[in-house]
């Protein structure tokens, strides 16, 4: 009787183990399980909500600032959560991503004039500070590792479900936005996050990999679904009926605007190619009437 009665707590046990097993891979974002390309050159991640911790750092009337880490990828991600003060209601929030070399702090210019318009965002600290290694990257595909790239969208991913989780946040009014590189990471995480609202490229285009598949340049079937995996050009279908709102100046120091309107051709409606005239690259004050509309029918406009 004794050794049936261990025998039966023992599988209890197991049982408890393997749930809870089970809802910390679907719940922590840690596990590089079912990460995936499909043949097309479309990354594909599971759903997933982080573990994260907010440390108040700034209270004013009008907001207030945090720091959060949360665990993606097996990599605490830090950044920063800024957040309006509202008399009521919950307002929307942006996954804001920077440019390569740019910190979380470094973003908190645009940051700042999105909370004055009422919105939260979180800005994040990318990993590499946003530097890519394509070449090592690829090596990583080729390997059957997860490339440092795909981990970045799923960071973009994860702080979009941080911005859901919190209160005073509206889970169904979330844009993705970023400059630059970030804004290519950004184009990716909106086309797999149905949930999102729209997204907000500033200063950027997509590498062009379909016309360097058709040159010929690329003919290696696994090198080209790892090109494709990374390039925004390949997710533009599934952005729609959500906005793909581009930004660019017309004098970029960086990326030429004709590789924008190359780009933007490619995208499906509704899409919206604004064009301004600073000299930068990146954000500029021109941008922000453009910013303010378009992020406004994005949250306030049902598709």
């Amino acid at each position: 009787m004794a050794d049936s009665r261990t025998v039966i707590r023992l599988l209890a046990i197991g049982c408890v183990i393997t749930a809870l097993v089970g809802v910390l891979l679907l719940s922590s974002c840690v596990t590089r399980q079912e990460w995936h390309v499909t043949d097309e050159g479309m990354l594909e991640y599971p759903k997933c909500t982080p573990d994260y911790q907010l440390t108040p750092l700034e209270t004013a009337d009008n907001y207030s600032l945090y720091e959060v880490r949360f665990t993606s990828r097996d990599t605490r991600i830090a950044g920063l959560l800024r957040m309006p003060t509202v008399p009521q209601g919950n307002v929307p929030g942006v996954v804001l991503l920077p440019g390569a070399t740019v910190t979380k702090e470094g973003e908190q210019g645009l940051a700042k004039y999105l909370c004055s318009l009422g919105y939260a965002s979180i800005a994040l600290d990318q990993r590499n500070v946003g530097v890519i290694d394509m070449r090592s990257d690829l090596q990583m595909f080729l390997n059957g590792e997860e490339p440092t790239e795909h981990r970045m969208v799923h960071d973009a991913l994860a702080a979009a479900e941080v911005l859901r989780d919190q209160p005073g946040i509206d889970p169904d009014r979330i844009v993705f936005a970023g400059e630059s590189n970030g804004a290519r990471f950004a184009i990716i995480a909106c086309a797999l996050d149905p949930e999102a609202r729209g997204v907000i490229a500033i200063s950027t285009c997509g590498y062009g990999i379909d016309a360097a598949i058709a040159s010929g340049k690329l003919v290696d079937p696994d090198m080209i679904r790892f090109y494709k995996s990374i390039d925004p050009e390949t997710y533009l279908s599934k952005i729609p009926p959500r906005k793909l709102v581009m930004i660019h100046s017309v004098n970029d120091t960086i990326i030429p605007y004709e590789n924008a309107e190359q780009t933007y051709a490619k995208a499906f409606e509704p899409k919206e190619l604004h064009t301004v005239t600073c000299t930068t690259h990146g954000h500029c004050k021109e941008m922000d009437a453009f910013i303010k509309t378009e992020l406004e029918a994005m949250v306030f406009i049902a598709f």
